[in-house]
């Protein structure tokens, strides 16, 4: 039985991937700064503290593989200057905590997958240009700056011989957590809440596939480098608000949020909910992973409890 060790673990995402990986055999170790005995056969926790630079080196002696998505959430609090840099300190100075402890201690490591962004690529250039692609640069905002930084700083392991797997994710829809509630929570008081304009485009993946993809590269050796974690479907907010209010069968109305109500409210962060960014999945489809919820429709049937 293998052994995975994830950072991140638990998150909307790294909850549902650890359940996942128990589900398919593998013994999971999550590092976490409060370890806590789990009930569950298969699943524990370790402990680690990224601004003290520790870790639990018997955990990272243990695995085989790390899966590494540990990072301040992006969307919980306004982006003031502190806030910023514990966004691009956490995910930076987390790597580092691994490259380190892996440099100067005796591991089996064979695989790490860690996590970046479609912050990477910035806004769209223009509306029907294309989508954008894993060789295209980072764009130089703030969280194109922070994914640069970020995917630099796990590069080394590639140095130790160990396979690198980068999977840039676009915006996860779940009923548990993340984006989707905040989108839809306006329809329960009947008013769909279109953000600006609503031209932006939305690239999104289901928390399924998001996590079927983790373990798909996990499984895939000839998998190496950087991929766009994003489905073929992608859509506008406006479409993906209505969509997702017809799904619910009840009156609703719509109604556009402006853009200077969303800066007054969100600040520097407005600028995430109003951008456009087209993000293609040629790669991974290449790789021949396929999606179970390839478009918004199935997407919103399973979210919407249909």
């Amino acid at each position: 039985m293998e052994t995975i060790l994830i950072t991140g673990g638990t998150g909307l995402i790294g909850t549902t991937l650890s359940e996942l990986l128990v589900a398919q055999g593998y013994k999971v170790v999550i590092l976490t700064r409060e370890p806590r005995h789990l009930t569950g056969e298969n699943r524990s926790y370790a402990a680690w503290d990224i601004k003290n630079g520790t870790i639990d080196k018997n955990a990272v002696a243990a695995a085989d593989h790390i899966i590494h998505m540990a990072g301040a959430g992006v969307a919980e609090k306004r982006w003031t200057e502190s806030r910023k840099k514990e966004i691009a300190d956490s995910r930076v100075n987390s790597s580092r905590l691994l490259i380190k402890v892996l440099e100067e201690n005796p591991n089996k490591v064979q695989t790490v997958i860690s996590a970046s962004a479609i912050g990477w690529y910035g806004p769209d250039v223009s509306p029907g240009t294309g989508a954008f692609i894993e060789t295209d640069p980072a764009s130089t905002d703030f969280l194109g700056e922070t994914c640069r930084a970020w995917e630099n700083s796990i590069q080394p392991v590639t140095a130790m011989g160990k396979r690198l797997v980068v999977l840039r994710t676009s915006i996860v829809l779940s009923k548990k957590g993340g984006a989707f509630p905040e989108l839809t929570k306006t329809l329960k008081v009947g008013i769909a809440s279109i953000l600006g304009s609503g031209r932006q485009v939305v690239s999104w993946i289901h928390i399924d596939d998001i996590c079927r993809l983790y373990l798909y590269a996990l499984q895939n050796k000839n998998m190496q480098g950087v991929y766009n974690a994003a489905t073929p479907g992608y859509i506008t907010n406006k479409e993906l608000v209505l969509k997702a209010a017809k799904k619910r069968n009840k009156p609703f109305i719509a109604v556009h949020v402006p853009e200077f109500a969303l800066k007054l409210a969100l600040g520097e962060m407005s600028t995430e909910v109003l951008k456009s960014t087209t993000v293609g999945d040629a790669k991974i489809r290449n790789a021949g992973f396929k999606f179970i919820y390839p478009d918004i429709d199935a997407a919103l049937n399973e979210l919407c409890g249909r």
